[in-house]
């Protein structure tokens, strides 16, 4: 794997070998120093046009417990304020000699476009509507932890499918994996085709409740959208959100997850987003572990693996 860009690029076993790596990093930050060289001397910049707290982060963390150099690129303290180019900006980091990009930028395809600029392994962290892998993987390998498989296990994805990466990401490896995926919103939040995505929809979540294996809430992600989709949030609420009402109807195993921020009251009531069937917190959690998986993989060796495996 030289770049990770789309979970379109990775078959089920590329991905279950990401999980399966991600079980040794998870051990990993259960230890009193959570942090082994497997990356020392290695350096991992990252690149976000956009403002994240939780991916971006959890990267950093992650490169650090695996003992790399980190850069960290912040567009209102750069040349990007004079007008330099994309182009530009990765070619004068790349010339201080580093060996990964973690890129998040607000249009599709820029991660895509930066290893056009750079031999060094780039990770998509996020690319306008279109992926986030990383948040996929962290999403899949929380299921599996509970559930230990993905296989015929019931999915809806609720909210704003149409402007979320996060959900393309997450169809993509769920279905990979076997489960069955039910989008769920108003159409005004769908996209204008489904052509090609192996999915159930329905417009009514009280219809599909009580089926969940998983109920996955999305925001509604204002700052993507400059028209009226919806009446109200009062409305979005009462149709979509999961309200204390609604989650009294999913099966006691069921999970609530969510890829944050959350807007409580809104998508999610604030007493469901803490309840014990919620994971957010542990989505969060298993984010640096994922993380550290996919650097690993892009820029660690086997060999590495195997000293790690003695500690």
């Amino acid at each position: 794997m030289a770049n990770l860009l789309s979970i379109a690029d990775l078959p089920r076993d590329d991905i279950e070998s990401i999980l399966d790596l991600t079980d040794h990093f998870a051990e990993v930050n259960r230890r009193p120093i959570p942090k082994v060289p497997a990356l020392r001397g290695r350096t991992v910049v990252s690149l976000f046009y956009e403002d994240s707290t939780r991916t971006r982060l959890s990267f950093e963390t992650a490169a650090k417990r695996l003992g790399a150099d980190t850069m960290t690129f912040t567009v209102g303290s750069s040349s990007v304020k004079k007008g330099e180019s994309l182009r530009d900006t990765i070619q004068t980091i790349d010339a201080f000699g580093v060996h990964a990009f973690v890129v998040r930028h607000k249009s599709s395809g820029v991660p895509h476009q930066v290893t056009r600029w750079t031999d060094a392994a780039v990770v998509n962290a996020g690319d306008g509507w279109h992926e986030h892998p990383t948040q996929a993987l962290l999403d899949t390998y929380t299921i599996r932890e509970r559930f230990g498989a993905l296989d015929g296990r019931h999915i809806a994805i609720v909210g704003d499918i149409n402007h979320s990466r996060v959900a393309r990401s997450d169809v993509a490896a769920f279905t990979a994996l076997g489960a069955r995926v039910t989008l769920v919103g108003p159409p005004t939040f769908l996209p204008p085709s489904l052509v090609g995505w192996p999915v159930d929809v329905s417009f009514d979540l009280d219809e599909v409740i009580e089926s969940l294996d998983v109920c996955y809430l999305l925001r509604i992600q204002q700052e993507r959208i400059d028209e009226a989709l919806i009446p109200s949030l009062r409305e979005y609420t009462a149709g979509y959100g999961l309200t204390t009402r609604r989650a009294a109807r999913l099966r006691e195993d069921a999970l609530i997850m969510h890829p944050g921020p959350m807007n409580r009251g809104v998508e999610i009531a604030p007493e469901v987003a803490d309840e014990p069937r919620s994971v957010i917190t542990q989505q969060v959690a298993n984010g640096v572990a994922v993380r550290m998986a996919v650097l690993f993989r892009l820029l660690g060796s086997e060999s590495q693996l195997e000293s790690m495996e003695q500690r």
